[in-house]
């Protein structure tokens, strides 16, 4: 039997150990739980608009071709593709009567900034790892489109997407939807990329990511691929069955991102997180987007990753800050490629 390995990111100063010797199979994983159930009175779907506030961007069909509106306070659009709204219980808000952020005595602030949640589809469980790719393009345009709104505002510095599914990985609710955060600082994880990516640029005049992305295309890792973006397992996965997805084309944003390779984009998202799927019977996971923030970041290369909800982080986790993986990465990929069909 192999022995177990410690395994340094590839820029990050963060340490891996994958325990090859407590290894388990993918069966070991799946979680024999009930379907969530959808509640009888869902406020994500058609006809309990008025259980939100107005959405801030509708996704509306005419006439074979997609009119984006917003709601007013006494009208609530209906027959959408894509609803975006504030949420309810916000960890961000805008702020008022011209108030300016500031970070006071270098320990604490008001937290401005935006806090959305994004509808991908009138149909309850249209999740990605099922849903019509055309249906995924939208959500994709309405996500770039949010992306862009705030990116605008002068007290946003960063803009996270992300997606929870299931209960477990928290979401409150079972209707597919994704959220936008908007916040006045940049996250640490974020802010050690770019540095990360900025001192590999400045060595060797080369992304970084770029130079992954070619590696792992030929790796054991290597997951599954299209004409634009490239999805493999990472080789210091933290998570069992983590996964990400990068855009062959070097960008800092997927702002910069033609419709060919959003529709790429969307079908990749597809058959990854339908192969996550079939592999462990729906499991819970969350996905966040990596995006530079507003300004000269060409060092960098977005993408997105996903880390499914299959272990427990204890006592060794939660106080040294290294993680124990019993899934070795190239076994999650190859698991994941046969399920996606690749073998």
């Amino acid at each position: 039997m192999i022995a177990n390995e410690l395994r340094k990111d590839y820029l990050l100063d963060r340490w891996v150990v994958i325990a090859t010797e407590r290894k388990r199979r993918p069966t070991d994983f799946i979680q024999k739980t009930l379907a969530e159930a959808k509640p009888e009175n869902c406020p994500f779907c058609p006809g309990n608009e008025h259980m939100t506030p107005p959405a801030t961007l509708v996704y509306l069909m005419e006439n074979g071709k997609i009119v984006k509106e917003r709601d007013t306070d006494g009208y609530r659009h209906e027959n959408w593709i894509v609803r975006c709204f504030p949420n309810l219980y916000p960890a961000f808000t805008p702020p008022k009567n011209g108030e300016k952020f500031e970070i006071k005595e270098q320990r604490f602030a008001e937290a401005f900034g935006h806090h959305e949640v994004i509808v991908e589809s009138p149909i309850h469980d249209e999740h990605p790892g099922k849903a019509r790719i055309s249906q995924l393009l939208h959500v994709v345009n309405a996500i770039l489109d949010r992306l862009e709104f705030f990116q605008k505002k002068s007290y946003v510095k960063y803009v996270s997407i992300f997606r929870n599914h299931r209960r477990e990985a928290g979401a409150s609710l079972s209707h597919a939807h994704s959220q936008i955060i908007a916040t006045p600082i940049i996250p640490k994880i974020i802010e050690l990329e770019l540095k990360a990516s900025k001192k590999a640029w400045e060595n060797n005049s080369e992304c970084a990511f770029c130079e992954i992305i070619q590696k792992e295309r030929e790796s054991p890792r290597f997951i599954w691929e299209n004409a634009h973006f490239i999805a493999f397992a990472p080789w210091a996965s933290i998570n069992p069955f983590e996964f990400w997805i990068f855009p062959k084309r070097h960008e800092p944003s997927p702002l910069n991102s033609n419709e060919k390779e959003r529709r790429n984009f969307a079908e990749i998202l597809r058959f990854c997180l339908g192969g996550l799927d079939k592999l462990l019977n729906d499991p819970p996971y969350n996905l966040g987007f990596h995006v530079a923030p507003v300004g000269d970041y060409e060092f960098y290369h977005w993408h997105v990753e996903v880390y499914p909800r299959l272990a427990i982080w204890a006592g060794f986790e939660k106080s040294t800050g290294m993680y124990i993986n019993v899934i070795p990465p190239e076994d999650a990929a190859r698991s994941l490629r046969e399920r996606i069909g690749l073998k």
